[in-house]
């Protein structure tokens, strides 16, 4: 009597531990589908904000060129166009990080 009644519990128990495996390698599939999830959310914010920040520097840049562009030309000097190189580099940084393909090569 007592063997049946361990039996019924065995198996009881090994039923018990297959459904928590089952459920625990569950839990850690949708953990990592939430954190993919999360990951591309993430991207898309910082490539949408990098794309706002493209309006208003681009705006930026270009009063700047054209004012640099017409001091220069106003006061004859080369030199006072020297800002546009660095403004330039991350004007390029900026559109390649929103339009171009900086992202996949980093994650690459």
């Amino acid at each position: 009597m007592g063997f049946v009644f361990s039996k019924s519990m065995n198996d009881s128990l090994r039923a018990q531990q297959e459904f928590m495996a089952m459920n625990s390698r569950l839990q850690l599939e949708r953990q990592l589908l939430m954190q993919n999830q999360m990951r591309e959310r993430q991207t898309a914010m910082q490539i949408a904000w990098t794309r706002e920040f493209l309006k208003y520097f681009g705006t930026f840049f270009g009063l700047a060129a054209v004012g640099l562009t017409a001091g220069a030309i106003k006061k004859k000097n080369p030199g006072v166009l020297l800002p546009i190189v660095p403004l330039s580099f991350i004007f390029a940084y900026q559109y390649d990080m929103g339009y171009g393909t900086l992202l996949q090569r980093i994650k690459g």
